[in-house]
Parts: structure tokens; C-alpha cells; sequence
């Protein structure tokens, strides 16, 4: 029996035990099943479970792929399983059921993974924190007082607390990295188109959102992008292609002299937490003591205006999504239907004009040429993955009176109002002080990654994210394989039992 050492192996180790007849699949899928039932009533990480159907599958699954007979979870959010719910984390879709399989699904399934159920996300993943009002909030599996980020929340949770050791996720403004961060995992957001989306899209937030795994080794991370790697025909967007195997690189050494720039600034010119910025400087000393060259300079783009960009973005895609929500319902949908921020981004969506948000997008065409002649000096940009540590659980909620206040502006119809004053500006500062760095990568298409190198003083995860110019996933594997056999990769969280 593979008892509580379950919780031991990373992903392939467990396929490995497959693969070499020494567990069954039904055992590992016994096993993890034990362990979301002993650990999810404190944590709310998964919201559906889909044990029925696939506890005949571990018994009978025909083992074949790099992950075959390990559990996997998909995040609430694009990454349909046929038959099962997917609710976004909203009310105004609490009963709806995916049609067909993601292609995102479907290649993680053809790789032999089990889906057990989905994680828990916040409404529409906008938030970088998981407190959906639907589902209830997510906690953070080293402090259960504390969020384990968003969006991807629900995914970090279950793989940080030994659930299952990988876990779906998707990045559009550093919803895999913030919460690797903040649940002390690795958390690899690729480059834009290089996995897929569809078949019922092209595109997911315009190419800023890119589906990945949480994991708790890099080696898992790299084997699940060759799995997904792959143009898909009718995408809108495709990565440079990549001859060799992510997993192949992970034993392959960095061996040269790698240019590198950090910064612990804000791009919003607001507080980073001392915790943070320690993080960084000591990543900073222990890749001089690697021999490389490293200097603080900072990205040549303005932070204010990537910030306003992104948040045009939110706009622009909530309104979008209210108006899908319509067709799905058959009636409009009302303030009730949704969480107050949702209908208030909404309510500014259906109000900026068309020109405004292609005046956005070419920010981001902009900061994507900045980044790319900045990457000609520098192999990697080193920051904070966030500006603060983990927020407690409900210290960001939104207070009745600002709940009143957008109930108000909806009833009264003030919304061109407030984009006349400067309350965009305002919305960016508060929405985004704790998160200010991760958001850049979304824009210009980079891959990012978040490694868990430092604990708090309080003995939470604080995360460093480094960054590559496009396509060069390859560097950042070999990079994180690097610092994951050095004392600074912190160990992984002592898994309860009780």
C-alpha cells in the first residue's frame, strides 16, 4: 500500500510506481481521494468531485503517457470536463455543465492523468485572492488564516497541501505565479500560445491568460508543458516552436554566464513589503555566488500605463462575459447575479469605447518591443512575484458602504462619471498594490515564473519571479532546476494528517 507516502511523490514519481507495477492505479487514486477528504474541509479548495466515474477508471485506466495514473484536478475556470460543472465561481453560472472537453483537458487526459474534481476560483478569476461568494473562500495550507492567492487559489491549496501533486491553473495577471508564491510551489506561466485554448475560443483575455499546471517540482512543471505544447489550428496565437523536451532540459545544466536585472520598485511607485525585497536581494547574492552578473535596473515601460492597460482589459472582458452570461441564462443579468466588483467592472465595460481599448492593446504591442530589446542585454528580470505577503482571510472584501456605493452608481446610472474623475486611476492603486509586478508578462506574451525561495519572518512563502524574453521557457526550467537543488528552494509545507 502506498499509504502516507503518497504525499511524498511529485507527479512522475507517482507515475514511475505505476509504470513499474509497484502501486496500482486504483491505490494512488484511493489514496488521494483520502487525502482531499481529510484536507479540504479546512482548506475549500475543491469545489465539485468527480470520484464515481473515475474510481472505475483507476481501476481499469490503461496506463499509457508521462502522468498516467496520477490524480489531477482542473481549475474551475476554461478548463471544461465533459458532463461536469464549471461555474466559474460565480452564481449566474452555479448550475451550468460543460459541453465537451477543453482541448487544455483533453491533452492532460491523453497523458494519462485522472481527473478528480475541480478547484475552487474566484468570480471569473479576477481577484488575486479566492473568496468567491459562491464556493467560499480558499486557505492558504501554511496558514489557514491566510489566502493562498488567486486566482488559481483552489489549485495551489490542493497541491501545497498533498492533495494531489500537480494541479490545473491559468495565468492572465499572475494568477499561476501569485499563488505559487503565497502556497510555496512552482508556478511557470509560458509564453503566450504556447498551450491551448479552444475549441470554443481562439483566445482567453486577448492572449493574456495562458493555462499551465501548479506543481511542487520543476521536473513536473516541464513534462506537463511538453505534454501541452502545440499549436492548435484556429488559436489566435502560436509560440515559437521548440525542438527538444522541457523535461530533457531539466538535467541540463545553465552552464554559462547568464546577464541579469532586478528591481524590489513597485512600477506603481507604491510600498513593497521588506520581506519582499528581501527575497530578492538574497536571490540576487546567491546568483552572484553562481557566477553570474547580475545589476538592478528596471524594465524600460511605464508601470502606470501597463497598469491602466490591464485594467481596460478587466473592462473590457467582464462586460463581454455579462453578455455571454445573458445568452447562456436567456435574461438579462442583474446586480444580484453577480459579485458587486464584477457588475461594477462590467458597468465600466459597456461604457469605454471601442477605441479606448485598441488604444490599450497597442500599450501592450509597445511594452512587448520594450521587453524584447531589453532581453537582448539581460537573460532574466528578477522581482518580487508580489509586493506584500499573503492578505488574511476577508482583509480585502469589499466593505458594505462601497458594496452601497456600487449598487448606487448602477441605480443612478453615474458610471461615466467616475471615468471622468479620477477614479480608474485610484482602482488601479488599490486593486493592484499588492500584486504590481506579475501583470507586465500578461501583456507582452513573456514566460514568467515564480520560485519559492524565501519564509517570512511569520513562516509564510514569499515568492521571486523571474522573467525571459518569448519563447525562452527552456532558460527559465534550467534556471529553477538550478535553485531547486540549493538550500534557498524552501521545503515543501509538512503535510497535516489530522
Amino acid at each position: 500500500m502506498l499509504g502516507e507516502s503518497y504525499t511524498k511523490y511529485d507527479g512522475l514519481g507517482l507515475a514511475e510506481l505505476v509504470k513499474t507495477k509497484q502501486v496500482k492505479t486504483s491505490e494512488i487514486i484511493e489514496e488521494a481521494i483520502k487525502q482531499i477528504e481529510t484536507q479540504n474541509p479546512r482548506l475549500n479548495a475543491v469545489i465539485d468531485k468527480f470520484y464515481d466515474q473515475n474510481k472505475t477508471v483507476g481501476q481499469s485506466h490503461e496506463m499509457a503517457g508521462p502522468f498516467a495514473g496520477v490524480p489531477f484536478l482542473v481549475k474551475n475556470i476554461t478548463q471544461e470536463v465533459k458532463g461536469e460543472r464549471i461555474t466559474s465561481g460565480s452564481q449566474a453560472l452555479k448550475t451550468y455543465i460543460a459541453k465537451q472537453d477543453s482541448e487544455y483537458v483533453r491533452r492532460i487526459r491523453k497523458a494519462g492523468s485522472i481527473f478528480l474534481g475541480s478547484t475552487n476560483v474566484p468570480e471569473l478569476a479576477l481577484m488575486a485572492i479566492t473568496e468567491p461568494k459562491l464556493h467560499g473562500p480558499s486557505r492558504n495550507p501554511w496558514n489557514e488564516d491566510y489566502s493562498p492567492g488567486g486566482s488559481s487559489g483552489g489549485a495551489a491549496a490542493a497541491v501545497a497541501s498533498g492533495m494531489v501533486p500537480i494541479a490545473g491553473a491559468n495565468d492572465g495577471g499572475g494568477s499561476i505565479r501569485i499563488p505559487a508564491a503565497y502556497c510555496g510551489l512552482f508556478g511557470l506561466k509560458p509564453t503566450r500560445g504556447r498551450t491551448p485554448v479552444g475549441p470554443t475560443t481562439g483566445r482567453n483575455w486577448q492572449g493574456a491568460s495562458v493555462d499551465h499546471i501548479l506543481s511542487r517540482s520543476v521536473r513536473d512543471s516541464a513534462a506537463m508543458l511538453d505534454v501541452l505544447a502545440g499549436n492548435l489550428k484556429g488559436a489566435a496565437f502560436h509560440a515559437p516552436e521548440v525542438k527538444e523536451s522541457y523535461l530533457g532540459l531539466v538535467n541540463q545544466p545553465l552552464n554559462r554566464k547568464c546577464r541579469i536585472a532586478y528591481t524590489v520598485r513597485s512600477p506603481l511607485g507604491t510600498d513593497v513589503h521588506p520581506e519582499c525585497k528581501k527575497a530578492v536581494m538574497n536571490t540576487v547574492k546567491l546568483l552572484e555566488e553562481m557566477g553570474h552578473v547580475v545589476e538592478e535596473k528596471e524594465a524600460p515601460i511605464d508601470g502606470r500605463k501597463i497598469a491602466n492597460s490591464y485594467l481596460m482589459l478587466y473592462f473590457g472582458e467582464v462586460a463581454a462575459t455579462l453578455a455571454e452570461l445573458e445568452a447562456i441564462n436567456g435574461r438579462k443579468v442583474k446586480l444580484q447575479d453577480v459579485e458587486p466588483t464584477t457588475w461594477l467592472l462590467g458597468l465600466i465595460g459597456r461604457t469605454v469605447s471601442a477605441g479606448d481599448f485598441v488604444m490599450s492593446l497597442k500599450q501592450w504591442d509597445l511594452a512587448a518591443f520594450a521587453m524584447e530589446n531589453f532581453h537582448e542585454t539581460y537573460d532574466f528580470y528578477i522581482t518580487p512575484t508580489t509586493a506584500f505577503p499573503p492578505a488574511k482571510i476577508g482583509e480585502l472584501e469589499l466593505s458594505s458602504t462601497e458594496q452601497s456605493i456600487i449598487g448606487l452608481v448602477s441605480k443612478l446610472g453615474l458610471t461615466k462619471l467616475l471615468l471622468k474623475s479620477n477614479f480608474v486611476d485610484r482602482l488601479v492603486e488599490t486593486s493592484l498594490m499588492r500584486t504590481p509586478f506579475t501583470q507586465l508578462a500578461n501583456l507582452t506574451g513573456q514566460p514568467a515564473m515564480s520560485l519559492p525561495l524565501h519564509l517570512t519572518e511569520d513562516g509564510l512563502p514569499c515568492g521571486v519571479q523571474f522573467m525571459a524574453s518569448r519563447g525562452r521557457e527552456d532558460l527559465l526550467i534550467q534556471l529553477a532546476r538550478t535553485f531547486e537543488e540549493t538550500p534557498a528552494w524552501i521545503p515543501l509545507r509538512p503535510i497535516l494528517t489530522n
